[in-house]
């Protein structure tokens, strides 16, 4: 349950939206989060906190706290909270359609300074394409192909997902250009989301762009990336895919 509106209007504290934030919370919850994400030793997610809110909480705070300062959204997304990076990103993806282009760069420069609090699946899903993309435009792509050839995880992640604004305005090639240096990762995360960019490059601009990119590459990519990218293929095309019979 919400928290009194005592944390209300532009000068908001941090300590304020904190408390309200985490009186939100449900212990069962976040135990489950703990293992939804993988935050074990040695696991993708390791000694990420949660408190246990669910995204209808998370985007509630968003609206909620949407006019609070930088200053405290980046506080925010140096917490070990979880929920706490989230409805900060929610908070810049919510500014991104109203602002000004010079506001929209600041927001992605804000977003990149604090990369390191984008540190799961799905902070980099929700957010990547609504911030990267918009501030960016085709600016995006040489810093795309930078951080996938050169970045960790994450970041690596970052870069295909921010792809999906591009296929979203039916232009494949930002996508492609990203799968292709993706194509032999072998982490589960970035084959997955390899093939999902490519299942909506299908989706979006056509069968048959996916269609020519699986055909050069389709035999030495990951088996993930692959089951993904043909989700949408009928059944009997899908096995000749899987088999290298095409």
């Amino acid at each position: 349950m919400m928290a009194t509106n005592r944390c209300a209007g532009e000068e908001v504290s941090l300590s304020c939206i904190r408390a309200a934030i985490r009186a939100g919370g449900s212990s069962e919850r976040a135990a489950g989060c703990l293992r939804f994400f993988k935050t074990g030793k040695g696991e993708y997610g390791e000694g990420d906190k949660f408190i246990g809110l669910n995204s209808s909480q998370m985007q509630d705070f968003a609206r909620r706290f949407v006019t609070v300062s930088d200053r405290i959204l980046a506080s925010l997304m140096s917490s070990p909270i979880h929920e706490e990076r989230a409805i900060a990103l929610n908070i810049w993806i919510l500014q991104m359609p109203k602002s000004e282009p010079s506001r929209r760069l600041e927001i992605a420069r804000l977003y990149w300074k604090h990369r390191t609090g984008v540190n799961n699946w799905d902070l980099v899903d929700m957010s990547a394409y609504k911030i990267l993309g918009p501030a960016y435009g085709t600016r995006l792509l040489p810093v795309a192909k930078k951080c996938a050839r050169e970045g960790n995880l994450w970041e690596k992640r970052i870069a295909m997902v921010s792809t999906f604004y591009f296929i979203r305005q039916g232009k494949h090639t930002p996508a492609l250009a990203i799968a292709r240096i993706l194509l032999k990762e072998k982490h589960d995360l970035l084959q997955k989301a390899t093939g999902w960019m490519l299942r909506e490059v299908g989706k979006r601009c056509g069968q048959q762009v996916l269609k020519e990119f699986l055909k050069k590459h389709y035999t030495h990519m990951g088996r993930t990336a692959l089951r993904y990218a043909i989700e949408r293929f009928p059944e009997n095309v899908r096995k000749h895919y899987l088999n290298g019979e095409i």
